[in-house]
């Protein structure tokens, strides 16, 4: 069996949460349990399907969580990433990036022989006729959603009529099945003001009518209409424009979406999950306590982590290096020993747990297992 790292033999122990080898990736397992119930129910509630996206997570054991609370596959967004949680069992997996290129077009397919309930997405004629022709090679059909940009202006077609024609085109191939929409508004997630970022989805949401509008006087009915996040989890459901979502950071949360009142009559309905635990390894008097948690432990596309536990009320944290974070002391404060271990609210969660190779799994105060991180770097 491989090593689960250095923390292994601490699995078990009273208080082996403090005694971790940082830095350290921790998830507060009952905390993260809590968020799958909450969102399962959240969907059932409204009566609209969850394939959550494990890009946020890249774990296996977690998609099992989610899929046994109901969810009816999980999202990938990168090929090896769906390699990794369909070859482990998971079904259902939605590949949400178009995929080009010879080789990786030979392993989607290959990918789609082998696993239940594989589906991918595209967004322009070149791609369909490609995949047409390989699927039609194999034997086997493939599962399509056509893709439409509705503002983030990433991947899509960029408008209606053109995503109308790619829908078409896959829905007269004979070995490509028109699944359905894939429409995701990734701009929108974490607009701080819930009446912006309302606003905001309704605008995302007129493009998306207008498809669906072309594709029923076409009489071509997608199955599925998937799309929507964490951050607009209630506006989307509440409209009904979805028939299921994509929300995939909600099992963690972060500084981000801490920023954000998720519902209008609930700011928070989801609890913070994912720690980053560091040490304190210098410490000398001026106000900064240096910790072994630097920008390599974090991702640096937002704010600054949020220090959870461990320090005085009032210490903020700041990076010092590649290596080395600091903690910045409340005014009358000049010092914090050496060895003083403190866990941070990671700002970004899906980037930050793609620096990891393990989950130190945490119940109170003991490590109650290691998972590891199955889908790390994949491409």
């Amino acid at each position: 069996m491989p090593s689960l790292g250095p923390n292994e033999p601490l699995i078990g122990k009273p208080n082996s949460r403090q005694s971790l080898t940082t830095p350290a990736l921790i998830v507060d397992l009952d905390a993260m349990e809590r968020n799958i119930a909450a969102m399962a129910a959240h969907c059932r509630q409204h009566g609209v399907a969850l394939r959550p996206h494990a890009k946020s997570h890249k774990s296996v054991r977690i998609a099992k969580l989610q899929i046994e609370a109901g969810a009816v596959g999980v999202c990938a967004a990168t090929l090896s990433e769906a390699e990794a949680l369909a070859d482990a069992g998971i079904p259902g997996v939605l590949l949400t990036s178009p995929v080009a290129g010879a080789a990786k077009i030979e392993r989607l397919i290959a990918l789609n022989e082998r696993a239940d309930g594989f589906k991918t997405v595209a967004d322009n004629a070149t791609i369909i006729d490609t995949l047409s022709n390989a699927a039609g090679a194999s034997g086997k059909p493939l599962d399509v959603f056509v893709e439409l940009d509705i503002g983030t202006l990433r991947t899509g077609a960029r408008t209606p009529e053109a995503a109308h024609t790619v829908a078409r085109q896959v829905a007269q191939s004979n070995s490509l099945t028109f699944a359905g929409i894939h429409a995701y508004a990734g701009h929108v997630q974490h607009i701080e003001a819930y009446a912006d970022r309302r606003r905001t989805a309704d605008q995302c949401a007129e493009p998306l009518a207008v498809f669906t509008d072309l594709l029923d006087r076409d009489g071509i009915l997608p199955p599925i209409v998937s799309g929507a996040g964490t951050g607009t989890h209630e506006i989307d459901a509440l409209r009904g424009n979805y028939t299921e979502m994509q929300c995939g950071s909600y099992i963690f949360t972060d500084v981000q979406y801490n920023a954000c009142p998720l519902r209008e009559s609930a700011d928070r309905p989801f609890e913070s999950s994912l720690f980053v635990a560091a040490t304190v390894i210098s410490s000398n008097g001026d106000g900064l306590a240096i910790t072994d948690g630097g920008l390599k432990r974090f991702a640096t596309d937002g704010p600054l982590p949020v220090i959870a536990r461990g320090a005085p009320d009032g210490s903020t944290y700041m990076f010092k290096g590649d290596e080395h974070g600091a903690v910045v002391l409340p005014d009358g404060l000049s010092d914090l020993p050496v060895g003083t271990m403190l866990e941070c609210l990671t700002p970004h969660c899906d980037p930050t747990v793609n620096l990891y190779d393990f989950y130190h799994m945490v119940r109170g105060d003991m490590l109650v297992d290691i998972w590891p991180v199955d889908a790390r770097g994949a491409t």
